[in-house]
């Protein structure tokens, strides 16, 4: 974990060492004890996702609430995205910014969300695998959405022409004023 730039105070955006031989590569994508020295955060992971999407989709804004409110580590090992996070913790100097940050196999970069921020992001590439740990488990009945196109945020996705491949949820979710 190195050559890090923090984001809004917390969210953390750094690289990885990949090793490659003949064979292939080897990248650690996350060492609680690595993590803890260089950040200062002692993160538990309590559950890994991976996430298949094809070109054009957009995922989020999503967080959740309550004691299930949960930070991730957001690691891209195939494709390319951009990652957005959007302050949501009233009170904040940053309450409402949002910012985008690219995400690929080939920058090797990963994020880290804390709790108290929105999450989503665009796929550029065909193909595009995104592994990401949380700190918490997934909770249903607390997950919320706002709408990626909020006029409040004013986002600057790089969507070109067509609308990006949403879920039915994300297709329901609500306004940032609406927090």
């Amino acid at each position: 974990m190195k050559n890090y730039k923090l984001i809004f105070d917390k969210v953390i955006y750094f690289n990885h060492d990949k090793f490659f031989d003949s064979r292939g590569f080897f990248m650690e994508t996350f060492n609680k004890k690595k993590f803890y020295e260089t950040f200062n955060i002692n993160l538990n992971i309590k559950q890994n996702n991976v996430v298949f999407s094809k070109k054009n989709v957009l995922r989020g804004l999503h967080y959740q609430i309550g004691k299930s409110k949960q930070g991730k580590l957001v690691t891209v090992i195939e494709g390319e995205l951009i990652d957005v996070v959007v302050d949501i913790r009233k009170g904040s100097k940053y309450y409402g910014k949002s910012k985008l940050i690219k995400l690929s196999k080939k920058n090797r970069r990963s994020l880290w969300v804390p709790a108290g921020f929105a999450h989503g992001y665009y796929t550029l590439s065909d193909k595009n695998i995104v592994i990401y740990s949380v700190d918490n488990q997934y909770n249903p009945k607390l997950q919320r959405s706002i709408k990626w196109d909020d006029k409040t945020l004013n986002i600057k996705w790089p969507i070109k022409k067509k609308l990006p491949i949403l879920s039915i949820n994300d297709r329901k979710a609500d306004s940032f004023n609406n927090l």
